[in-house]
């Protein structure tokens, strides 16, 4: 896919509601960065630097869009970072998730994602361990970080993946969407709480598919995620640049 000729951000999940991308764009346009809003059929011409996707319950079908950029070997390329934007576009709070993986997992795919991120670099010298939080396990993404010499440990709630991941301080972690008690992006929140996890790789695992009571759900899931006041311009852009460092 041919990348566009200015290397800008696009803001998508807004639908007809265009305008509410605008506080977004001027965020990022005072910070020296080219950024629009954009819709899915746009991906047909060029890709984007990124995508700053909105998952709130305001949200015009982000999960699907996700879905389906990272579904499409095409586009699953694109770096995705999703936010919470109110029904009027301030800034709730931005996700750092550092990558979105589909399952079933495309092993070779994943070795590949791992090693242009740095983070297979160090598995032959040193004993690593990433962390896998899934309701049953996932055999092929155990076996792929395996091959790359992980250890890999198991969580199967929320609860026990925070409980191990203080005291391992796993080098990375893989995580369910859902979860039988949390949401991922609820858990990597309370991995942020603690210093000693804050800054640990959290990868996403995604079904195929999603049902529209799944979506609902995750997205308020989000919702309860949010402070009471919006970002700032100055508190969005640090997080912006943490997360797009």
């Amino acid at each position: 896919m041919i990348e566009c000729d200015e290397r800008e951000l696009w803001i998508m999940g807004l639908g007809d509601r265009v305008e509410r991308g605008a506080i977004v764009c001027s965020y990022l346009a005072e910070a020296g960065h080219r950024a629009r809003t954009a819709k899915p059929s746009e991906l047909a011409a060029c890709t984007p630097r990124a995508i700053l996707l909105d998952l709130s319950p305001w949200s015009d079908d982000g999960w699907g869009i996700l879905l389906s950029l990272k579904g499409d070997p095409a586009t699953r390329d694109i770096a995705i970072l999703p936010l919470y934007l109110s029904e009027i576009g301030q800034v709730g709070e931005v996700f750092p998730i550092a990558g979105f993986f589909t399952l079933p997992i495309d092993g070779p795919y994943l070795i590949k994602r791992l090693k242009q991120l740095g983070l297979a670099d160090e598995s032959e010298d040193y004993d690593l361990q990433a962390m896998l939080v899934t309701r049953k396990g996932e055999e092929q993404v155990m076996h792929v970080l395996t091959t790359l010499g992980f250890e890999v440990v198991n969580a199967y709630t929320g609860k026990e993946a925070v409980a191990l991941g203080t005291i391992i301080h796993p080098y990375m972690m893989f995580c369910s969407l859902m979860l039988a008690d949390l949401g991922a992006f609820e858990l990597m929140e309370r991995f942020r709480l603690y210093p000693q996890t804050r800054n640990i790789p959290f990868f996403v695992l995604l079904k195929d598919g999603m049902k529209e009571g799944e979506r609902l759900a995750m997205s308020r899931s989000i919702d309860h995620l949010v402070r009471k006041t919006w970002l700032s311009r100055e508190e969005f852009l640090s997080y912006f640049k943490k997360a797009s460092a």
